[in-house]
């Protein structure tokens, strides 16, 4: 059952090899995982050592 076609030479949808198609597709998984990765960073907003930092700056910013 083995295929005498090239794979770089059969076209997909949109007249693209299925080369050049499965690099568009990881491309585009790849921003999508850099998209949801900082949408998650912006969701949760500051960890605890950042809360704890900004206190500390902010009590010593009033001294002086």
């Amino acid at each position: 059952m083995t295929q005498d076609r090239d794979d770089d030479q059969a076209r997909g949808p949109g007249g693209l090899t299925f080369r050049e198609l499965h690099e568009q597709v990881k491309k585009s998984a790849q921003r999508d995982r850099e998209r949801a990765n900082a949408a998650s960073k912006l969701a949760h907003g500051p960890s605890r050592w950042q809360r704890f930092v900004r206190y500390v700056w902010d009590k010593n910013r009033g001294r002086g």
